[in-house]
């Protein structure tokens, strides 16, 4: 079943770029063209599904005479594909330039059985270039804010790893995480689309519930994105329960409307009205946020607020000074959290040899 999206997305939609347009959008304009509104559903099978099509011309079930109108009117702007790197653990990561010329990277994470046989298929989707929240950890932070990606940028990023995890494991892609470049929640319009066409039968025709967004904590667009989209996960980049340690390393947590007073009756807001557990991301640092006294008070608010704990083997970026934390203080806050009655898993390096591991996309070449 795909997303409805109704109050954030305007109710005119002009195109130049039909990979710009979300489903409704779409059916708003080609009615607008004098075109059935069915047609929507077929521009959306060749933007989106299956292997996705390059030109107008290749819409073969479409009349020769609309071919030709869309040709003159509006184009499809594709991502052109510079590099492609494959970690030790089959880490796939593309870095992939937008019509701006600017770039963007995407990584898909394959899963394995114990008989090396590919399971779950992942991608991690990227929604801006570059990112404004200066997280101090984290190396797209580095970049600064660039540009934002439309929701075709961000479903295309899907549909190409799609293509590479068929060729290569032979299996379609089973979940998207919204953990790339950028504050997913400060694109808001261009990720609800793209959470519309990744659930819409017609085009990609995931499951809502295999899609997580990730933010650092936008409190009134996770009231929205309840409302909005209720099916989809909701991921927290957490780090620390105790404001004065999150504030110096988080740079959204310094002000009182985004800080942890103003997020935690937000992040209720979304469990109540959801249903779902929300997930705290939290990268264990050495020495700074892995103490029996920060388990203590995470397990705290996650008893408040509903949530389960991703913890995350933080993975060294260049230049900046943070540590993961030993094997043995992990077991042990796991341990802590774990008695409290508190869900927690942890999230292993992956595609770290080449830069493509939590914390690491950065665009090397973005200069």
């Amino acid at each position: 079943m795909s997303i409805p999206i109704t109050s954030k997305v305007d109710k005119e939609a002009t195109a130049e770029d039909l990979r710009a347009l979300s489903p409704s959008e779409l059916e708003t304009w080609v009615t607008s063209m004098g075109e059935p509104r069915w047609r929507a559903s077929q521009l959306l099978r060749w933007m989106y599904a299956s292997k996705p099509v390059d030109s107008f011309e290749s819409m073969t079930n479409l009349s020769t005479s609309l071919r030709s109108r869309l040709a003159q009117h509006v184009r499809m702007d594709r991502l052109r594909l510079q590099t492609l790197m494959t970690a030790q653990d089959q880490t796939v990561k593309a870095l992939l330039q937008l019509p701006s010329g600017r770039s963007i990277e995407s990584v898909l994470i394959p899963s394995f059985n114990d008989l090396h046989q590919a399971t779950r298929m992942t991608v991690c989707v990227s929604s801006q270039v570059g990112c404004a929240m200066g997280c101090a950890f984290c190396a797209t932070g580095k970049m600064g804010f660039l540009e934002n990606l439309t929701c075709g940028q961000i479903v295309e990023q899907v549909t190409m790893m799609r293509e590479i995890s068929q060729e290569r494991f032979g299996r379609d892609i089973s979940n998207v995480v919204y953990m790339g470049m950028g504050e997913p929640l400060l694109n808001y319009r261009s990720v609800l689309s793209s959470l519309q066409i990744l659930t819409h039968p017609d085009a990609v025709g995931l499951s809502p519930r295999r899609i997580t967004v990730s933010t650092v904590g936008l409190a009134r667009r996770i009231r929205d994105l309840a409302e909005d989209a209720p099916k989809i996960g909701l991921a927290v980049s957490l780090h620390s329960p105790i404001e004065s340690k999150r504030s110096s390393i988080m740079p959204i947590n310094r002000s009182v409307a985004t800080d942890l007073t103003a997020l935690e009756p937000a992040m209720r807001y979304h469990t109540k009205s959801t249903g779902r557990k929300l997930t705290f991301e939290y990268c264990l640092f050495r020495g700074f946020n892995d103490s029996s006294d920060d388990a203590r008070k995470l397990a705290r608010l996650c008893h408040r607020v509903h949530a389960k704990v991703n913890i995350i083997m933080y993975n060294r970026v260049p230049g900046i000074d943070f540590e993961r934390t030993s094997e043995e203080r992990l077991n042990e806050f796991m341990g802590l959290l774990s008695e409290r009655g508190v869900t927690v898993t942890v999230r292993r390096s992956r595609g770290s040899d080449i830069a493509a591991a939590c914390g690491q996309l950065a665009n090397q070449r973005s200069d």
